[in-house]
C-alpha cells in the first residue's frame, strides 16, 4: 500500500494516503494480535476486525480510483491481492466458527 500511495499528491498525505496506510497496516496487525489470544472466539474477533479493515481499505482503493490517484495497474494489482487476502480470512472465519470448541 505504501508505493501504491506514493504518488498521490501532497494535499492527500493526511487524508487517504494516511487513511488507506492505516488500514493496510491493521490487517495483520489484527491477525497477529488475535493469534496470540488463548481463546478461539477472541481470535474470531480479531479476524472480523481485520476483515473490517479490508472492507474499509477496498472503499478507499475505489475512491482513489474514482479521483485518478491511481491507475488501472496499480488500482487491479492491489485490488486483486486485497481479495485475496479477503477471502483467505473469510475462510478461516468459517472454518473456525466450525470448529469445536
Amino acid at each position: 500500500m505504501f508505493k501504491a500511495t506514493a504518488s498521490f499528491p501532497k494535499s492527500e498525505l493526511y487524508g487517504l494516503v494516511s487513511q488507506m496506510r492505516r488500514a493496510a497496516v491493521s490487517i495483520p496487525s489484527n491477525i497477529a494480535e488475535g493469534s496470540t489470544r488463548g481463546y478461539r472466539l477472541e481470535y474470531i474477533q480479531f479476524l472480523r476486525t481485520a476483515f473490517a479493515s479490508g472492507a474499509e481499505l477496498e472503499t478507499q482503493l475505489l475512491l482513489a480510483k474514482d479521483l485518478d490517484f491511481l491507475v488501472s495497474g496499480d488500482f487491479n494489482d492491489t485490488n486483486n491481492l486485497l481479495t485475496e487476502v479477503m477471502k483467505m480470512l473469510n475462510k478461516l472465519i468459517t472454518n473456525l466458527n466450525l470448529s469445536k470448541p
